[in-house]
């Protein structure tokens, strides 16, 4: 049977969960998303949450820290936390070697501290690269302040994970509001927001010339890319006038992978093979969110019309090939 490593797999720890109720800001709106059965998975990071994954037929999970991760918080307090969660994944995979691999939790609110910790993650706790929420507060992920990541993770050659995050205040009042606080949110997280957001932040990237300066850096986006490879044809006239040093596709094609979050569609399948090509697309199935019993990432995987040889660069070679080529 065709190992399957799923990419976009949460959990949160009280610590953390704690530091958000105390932000004036802390998971902005979305804290409703989380509760229930949903909030007990994202809390476990053992032996039940291996039943599901059996159950599933899922053999690894990289596990990451659910929206907004540390991104809302004090400078200081991210620090510490983005140490001591790291260093938690770091005994779950011990615990667990041949299930369980990691996404480095990164102090975003303290920018000079996140290369330092990215590197500290990798080279001493083994992660495989950092799971981002895009925007930092009022900071884009293109601001100056985070080229420091972006050059750290290049030369380590690990992948960032840019992960929804729901739209600014402003930008909610503006275009997801007035219709009751439960549509409203719906409209701005998993309605359309969230992956608006972090499809805006890659186009972001390209656009400042991120890719220009750190060309081998790595980004992966859930959801089948979050809208944006479906609209590449519009983007290509950006070429036009932005002053880049390649055209737009190529750095789609160069920079960009791409995972489905759950979302078992044989049809942005397709396209996202269309654009990124068949070396770029990842498995993920975004838990505890998108868990349903019945293995449907499997089914998905076995009903693809993709070549055998395809199938199995999706379902876990791809990744292990980026993995490969960490430098440790």
């Amino acid at each position: 049977m065709t190992r399957l490593i799923a990419l976009e797999e949460h959990f949160l720890t009280p610590a953390i969960r704690a530091a958000w109720a105390a932000s004036d800001v802390g998971q902005e709106g979305t804290d409703r998303l989380d509760q229930g059965i949903i909030d007990e998975r994202l809390n476990e990071i053992g032996e039940q949450r291996l039943a599901l994954m059996d159950e599933s037929g899922v053999d690894v999970q990289v596990l990451s820290v659910t929206t907004p991760a540390l991104h809302n918080l004090a400078p200081e307090e991210s620090v510490t936390l983005a140490r001591q969660t790291n260093e938690l994944i770091a005994e779950t995979i011990a615990k667990y070697p041949t299930r369980f691999q990691g996404f480095a939790t990164l102090p975003m609110p303290s920018p000079e501290r996140v290369g330092p910790e990215l590197e500290r993650a990798v080279r001493q706790l083994g992660l495989n690269g950092a799971m981002l929420c895009g925007r930092t507060r009022d900071k884009n992920l293109d601001h100056p302040d985070f080229w420091p990541l972006f050059e750290t993770a290049a030369r380590l050659r690990v992948p960032l994970y840019i992960h929804p995050q729901i739209p600014q205040r402003a930008v909610r009042d503006v275009l997801y509001s007035g219709f009751g606080n439960l549509v409203d949110t719906a409209f701005a997280t998993f309605g359309l927001g969230w992956h608006y957001e972090a499809g805006i932040q890659f186009l972001r990237l390209i656009l400042a010339g991120v890719f220009d300066k750190y060309p081998d850096l790595q980004i992966i986006l859930g959801h089948w890319g979050e809208v944006v490879p479906f609209y590449l044809e519009r983007m290509q006239g950006l070429d036009r006038v932005a002053n880049l040093q390649r055209p737009v596709a190529d750095y789609f094609r160069q920079n960009l992978y791409v995972t489905p979050s759950g979302m078992w569609s044989q049809d942005y399948l397709q396209r996202s093979v269309q654009v990124v090509g068949p070396d770029r697309i990842l498995f993920s199935v975004d838990y505890p969110y998108q868990y349903k019993p019945g293995r449907p990432g499997r089914l998905f995987l076995e009903n693809t019309a993709l070549t055998d040889e395809q199938k199995a660069k999706f379902a876990h070679g791809n990744w292990e090939r980026i993995v490969g080529s960490i430098v440790r």
